[in-house]
């Protein structure tokens, strides 16, 4: 391939990487694969500067502001830094300041690994605050802002104006903490706390932000009135002493100190609340600043200092299976102790059974280990000259290590699953889904509670809840009387509301509350669900060869056949009820955009499903009606383009009438 073409190329894959990076907040390569990409473009472009053009990555800002937020032109540019890799490139970045100025000195700082933010105060009150976006436009961002405790939101003593910018960030602890939550109610899991924190930022609620529990620390005065600064480190103890928390930071006279200080940092850089991908230096002098000024994207009087991820060999001592919340099983190595970019490592995940495959790791093999993003361990290649000769290769289970039911692989993807109704290891998110609105819609029977209850013993599968009394539940720590005997009747109520709520609760792979319906209305009772072939499955309206078999494969199951037993001993309905006449959004498709005031969207979706029309989540030329709530976006872009009629919340509710 040609300069040209690999030019083209790597811009291509660039873009990507910075959209899913800035704007998803989902990358899907690391920071050092990114860099090393847009190292390799830099280069062939001062190799061939006729093919250098304005939309280049390396010309700009990856970010973009998003259309939710209201765009906010920032005052002064929020410019990205050019990165270096080696003690070389940092030599020639001083070589570089001191050959424009006299007697420059340094301030090195660790890189708060985060999204970047300016906030602006007026007579010391906080008034705006707004996303890097591309460095010139960002996001409008106060009221998610305003949630951060650490952010002062009134100045004593204060400029008239003030302009600051800092780096949002989640510390490790809440990351933990909200991929743990996550994980229990079955949501994708945050890469890391830089995506956790965009994310929260980028929230539309407030109130979201809010919970997230995000930081903030200070680095830089981008504007100020009324007030002089002559060096970098004047303007960080005037932010501190205005109450900012304020990045850590030292000056140095050679570059040599500034090395040492990476070399701390990087090592150290465990000991921090907060990630860092890598150590940046500045010229201390802010009329050195000036003189030597800006590239297009970046300023010539800092640099990054990225650290290169950590390798190192280990052996691992064994591979076993973990079975998460939703059923999958999920290979571990163990490994011998290793230290790795600060911390011990003593095992890594091996992700599925097409990553052990594809690198042939068996048990007693050295293999290279790295920490993706400085977070996660993970296996990179196996040293096959110091493969023992009685390492053979490794077998994944058949059936699950926690429960037995028989394992099976999702259709057309990696995960494999296991299949067990009562599997232990999924205890809680089973009973969670079974009394959730899309399930059997038990009121007072969430997370903490179900846990409650398993934790005492009073229940093991979702069969179960229907054997629960009111005394044993009053026992329990913070419920009481009451609480408990409201439970019991909730639980009670459920058993009547019939076939297609009892078939959305059982997680039968693929089953959501649109398949519960049809196979309700096809069948009329659980029995001859039952009593069903594949063919017959098969042949029910909106239900595939696929799906048809994941229910086949559900019934057959020991442990589905035991949890029905229980449901039916104890009085739940499992009949469908015809359900009302009245079918006035037949053959009508409605796509749900915005917040909604007047209802929910599952309540709106479930009055359009009962009077026979469907609900999707793209809008496209078979959309008959878009139902816009406030701060609607992208999806009423798209359907005033193809012509789609878009309601309101009034209109729908006079089409409902």
């Amino acid at each position: 391939m040609d300069a040209k073409e690999r030019i083209e190329e790597l811009r291509r894959r660039l873009n990507d990487a910075s959209h899913r990076y800035y704007d998803l907040d989902a990358p899907d390569i690391s920071d050092y694969e990114y860099d090393m990409l847009l190292r390799e473009l830099e280069e062939l472009e001062a190799a061939n500067p006729e093919l250098v053009t304005p939309d280049s990555p390396t010309q700009h800002v990856g970010g973009r502001a998003a259309e939710a937020f209201a765009p906010v032109t920032h005052e002064v540019p929020l410019e990205s830094l050019q990165d270096v890799f080696s003690a070389e490139e940092l030599e020639a970045f001083s070589e570089r300041v001191r050959g424009s100025v006299e007697g420059a000195s340094f301030d090195v700082e660790p890189k708060i690994d985060g999204l970047s933010v300016a906030v602006r105060y007026e007579n010391g009150v906080f008034t705006q605050g707004a996303t890097r976006g591309d460095g010139v436009t960002g996001e409008d961002v106060t009221e998610n802002l305003r949630t951060i405790r650490s952010l002062p939101k009134r100045l004593e003593n204060a400029p008239e104006h003030l302009v600051v910018r800092g780096e949002v960030y989640m510390s490790k602890k809440v990351f933990r903490a909200l991929n743990a939550e996550r994980e229990k109610d079955e949501k994708s899991l945050f890469a890391n706390p830089r995506n956790a924190a965009a994310g929260s930022l980028r929230q539309l609620d407030p109130a979201v932000a809010a919970e997230r529990r995000l930081d903030i620390i200070c680095f830089n005065v981008q504007a100020v009135t009324g007030r002089s600064f002559e060096t970098h480190s004047e303007t960080l103890e005037f932010l501190e002493s205005m109450g900012f928390p304020t990045v850590p930071h030292r000056e140095f006279d050679t570059i040599d100190g500034c090395r040492e200080m990476i070399r701390e940092i990087g090592e150290d850089r465990d000991q921090f609340d907060f990630d860092i991908d890598g150590a940046v230096v500045k010229v201390n002098s802010l009329e050195h600043r000036r003189i030597l000024g800006s590239t297009a994207k970046a300023p010539r009087w800092a640099v990054a200092f990225k650290y290169p991820p950590e390798k190192k060999e280990t052996r691992v001592t064994d591979i076993v299976i973990q079975v998460g919340r939703t059923g999958v099983l999920t290979p571990k190595a163990i490994l011998e102790p290793v230290r790795l970019a600060g911390t011990t490592v003593t095992n890594a995940t091996l992700h599925n059974q097409d990553f052990i495959a594809e690198r042939d790791i068996r048990i007693g093999d050295t293999v290279l280990v790295q920490k993706a993003g400085e977070i996660i361990p993970e296996v990179l290649s196996v040293n096959l000259s110091k493969r023992p000769p009685d390492a053979v290769p490794y077998v994944f289970p058949e059936v699950c290590p926690e429960c037995g039911a028989p394992v099976k692989r999702d259709e057309g993807g990696a995960a494999i699953r296991c299949q067990g109704a009562e599997c232990p290891a999924q205890r809680l998110r089973h009973i969670v889904h079974f009394a959730s609105r899309a399930g059997m819609d038990i009121e007072g029977l969430g997370t903490a509670v179900a846990q409650l209850l398993i934790d005492n013993g009073l229940i093991s599968s979702a069969g179960d809840i229907y054997s629960l009394r009111a005394q044993d539940i009053a026992k329990l720590p913070g419920m009481g009387k009451r609480s408990a005997e409201k439970l019991i009747a909730a639980i009670e109520g459920s058993k009547s509301n019939g076939l297609v709520k009892l078939l959305g609760s059982l997680g039968i792979p693929q089953v959501g509350q649109a398949a519960a319906k049809v196979l309700a209305r096809r069948f009329k009772s659980m029995e001859a669900i039952e009593n069903a072939s594949v063919e017959e499955l098969t042949d029910t309206e909106d239900v595939g060869p696929v799906t048809a078999g994941y229910i086949r494969s559900w019934l057959d199951s020991e442990q589905s056949q035991h949890l029905l037993g229980l449901l039916r001993d104890a009085g739940v309905d499992m009949t469908y009820t015809e359900e009302s006449t009245d079918r006035r959004f037949e053959g009508k498709v409605f796509v749900l955009t915005g917040a909604l005031s007047r209802y929910t969207r599952d309540e709106a979706g479930e009055i359009i499903e009962r009077l026979g029309g469907k609900t999707a989540s793209s809008v496209s030329k078979k959309t008959s009606y878009v139902l816009a709530g406030e701060n609607a976006g992208s999806k009423l872009t798209k359907a005033q383009s193809l012509g789609v009629t878009v309601i309101s919340e009034e209109e729908f509710e006079s089409m409902i009438s």
